[in-house]
């Protein structure tokens, strides 16, 4: 479970990086982008920090 968990986290973590660093290619959508990639990057660090101490704990 542990695993799995990583690779979900770093895939959040590193797609809302690379979803805000593309948000300034957008045209019209720049800030919408940009907040996802922000709250995708959140979920990503959230993820291992909140969720899985209380599951694996």
């Amino acid at each position: 479970m542990n695993v799995i968990a990583f690779v979900v986290s770093l895939g959040l973590f590193v797609g809302g990086i690379l979803l805000m660093g593309y948000s300034f290619e957008i045209e019209g959508l720049q800030l919408p982008s940009f907040f996802a990639g922000l709250l995708i990057t959140s979920a990503g660090v959230a993820l291992p920090i909140h969720v899985l101490k209380r599951i694996d704990g």
